[in-house]
This record gives structure tokens, C-alpha cells and sequence, in this order.
């Protein structure tokens, strides 16, 4: 039997999906997904194996103009992996023309031999017309392999898609065991779970100056509860202010929320204990960011 398996990268630019589409091709949520802009910080791996396949999904950041040490990281993190998969899945939204930022990605694909499927997510909140418009003019920019228009959330032409992704796959071997869906730890699942409350109840750049980091996760001795600390991280008193609320109320808010989540993820009770930190500038910082985990070696 042909086993066919490989490496393939969701790029795009910021809230065309990635994520939820990651989420519903592997039919678990492990990246999370939120309105707001720049949500994915690392790229994520998503592991889709069947009888005769085995995708290894790598859900990128948003590519965008860098702001900051942060931003760069982001986009470092995303040129290098183009370098490094089989097949690039590139999303993209029904508009009326390829913008400024598409035409930006368009230019350094260019540069790629690697194959690269076009993706217009979205389909079910533009009419006809707009969708096929945006093919034609996305076609014009680039020689895609394949083109194919779908909905994440409503789960339209997703098997069609999971197909097209297969029949691009070298031939090759297993490279994690049937049970794997991702092969990030508990700990980092766990932090962007908090992160994503965060983001979805804060609002301005509070949420985008914020780091999470898990210290502890440890079982009671009878193991019906799961004691997590974390720590959230921030870049200002004010901030700091802001995620706690009035007399800790939008920090319990944040913690009810997560702990929902994560006792549905670990199938237990989950005592959740969050801590609010400064570090002034953190996104800007090198030292900071080596030790949280976001600079990468542009040499390799």
C-alpha cells in the first residue's frame, strides 16, 4: 500500500482562518482562534493521519508589516517555514481585488518552488459574483496548483480540500503515532487556552501585550484535580489594572472561562490559578523573548 505523507503550511494574512480551519481539519481545537488580528504567535502543528496519509499541519502567523521584535519573530517564523513543507495552502477572503498585503505574500511566493494550493474561505458570507472574482483575480497574480473556495465554519468543501491536500503528498513514512493531533505540550495547549480568554474579553492592545506561561501542572494524589498555575505576563501597570479589573473581576472571568475549557480538553476538574506580571516592553525585548520562546536562528 502507498503511504503518502508530508508537511503543509496554512499561510495568509491575518484572520482569513488559519486556525479555524486547522481546528476543523483535525476535528479537535488546538489553536485557538479569536477576531482580532495576529492571534497565532507560533507556528502550530497539526497532525491529520488516516489508513493511508499523514498531514502534518503547520499553522502559521498572519503575515503583516512588523511592529516590533514580536512581529519580526512572527514573520521570521513563517519564511522559514515555506523553506521546509511539501505544500503551502494559501487563505485568502472573497474581496472585490488582491490587496496590498496579499500582493506582498504573492511577491515572496513567487521566490518558492514548493506547490501552493489557493483557499478562499469565506464562501458562505459572499455572494457568487464576489467569489468568483476573486478566483479570476487571484489567478492573474499566480500559477496556483489548485484553487478551491470554502468555508471553515460552516464546514463547506472541507473533505474536497482534505483530498486535493493528500494527492500533493510525496510518498513517505509515519511520522508520529495515530493517536497524535498535535506535538505541542500540555503546558503550551494550556497557556494558549488562557491567552485565547484573554483575547476574546479584553479589548485595544491590552491583549496583544500579553504572554502566558504556564509554572506548574500537577495531579492530586488522587487525580480528580488537576492544579495549574499561570502566569500572565503584560507590558504596563495600566494593563496589568485591566486584566485584573474591579476587585479581580475580569481576571475570574478569564479563569472561569479557561477552566471550562480545559476540564472539557483533560476530562477532569481543573483548579486554575492566575497571576498577573509586568514586563515593561516585553515584545521589544530580545533577552525576554529568547526565554519565552520566540526568537528563532535565522542562520539555520
Amino acid at each position: 500500500m502507498v503511504y503518502k505523507s508530508g508537511f503543509a503550511a496554512l499561510i495568509g494574512r491575518t484572520n482569513v482562518g488559519k486556525s479555524t480551519l486547522l481546528n476543523v481539519l483535525i476535528q479537535e481545537k488546538i489553536a485557538i482562534t479569536s477576531d482580532k488580528p495576529q492571534t497565532t504567535r507560533n507556528t502550530i502543528q497539526g497532525i491529520l493521519t488516516g489508513d493511508d496519509y499523514q498531514v502534518i499541519f503547520i499553522d502559521t502567523p498572519g503575515i503583516h508589516k512588523p511592529k516590533h521584535k514580536l512581529s519580526e519573530f512572527m514573520i521570521e517564523s513563517v519564511k522559514k517555514t515555506l523553506t521546509e513543507v511539501d505544500l503551502i495552502i494559501y487563505m485568502a477572503e472573497p474581496d472585490a481585488e488582491v490587496g496590498p498585503g496579499d500582493k506582498y505574500i504573492i511577491e515572496n511566493l513567487k521566490t518558492i518552488t514548493t506547490p501552493i494550493i489557493l483557499v478562499i474561505n469565506k464562501i458562505d458570507i459572499a455572494p457568487y459574483e464576489v467569489i468568483d472574482k476573486t478566483i479570476n483575480e487571484f489567478k492573474a497574480q499566480y500559477n496556483f496548483k489548485d484553487i478551491i473556495p470554502i468555508s471553515a465554519l460552516k464546514n463547506k468543501n472541507i473533505d474536497l480540500l482534505k483530498h486535493t491536500i493528500i494527492s500533493y503528498l510525496p510518498d513517505g513514512p509515519k511520522y508520529f503515532p495515530d493517536d497524535y493531533i498535535t506535538d505541542r505540550p500540555e503546558k503550551f495547549i494550556v497557556a494558549e487556552i488562557i491567552r485565547e480568554k484573554i483575547l476574546n474579553y479584553l479589548e485595544d492592545e491590552v491583549p496583544h501585550g500579553v504572554y502566558v506561561e504556564v509554572n506548574t501542572m500537577i495531579e492530586r494524589e488522587n487525580k480528580d484535580i488537576l492544579n495549574i498555575e499561570a502566569f500572565i505576563y503584560c507590558e504596563k501597570e495600566s494593563h496589568k489594572a485591566i486584566i485584573i479589573g474591579k476587585n479581580g473581576q475580569m481576571l475570574r472571568r478569564i479563569g472561569s472561562s479557561a477552566r471550562n475549557e480545559l476540564e472539557s480538553l483533560f476530562g477532569q476538574k481543573i483548579y486554575l490559578d492566575l497571576w498577573v506580571k509586568v514586563k515593561k516592553g516585553w515584545r521589544d525585548n530580545l533577552s525576554v523573548l529568547r526565554n519565552f520562546g520566540y526568537v528563532i536562528d535565522k542562520s539555520s
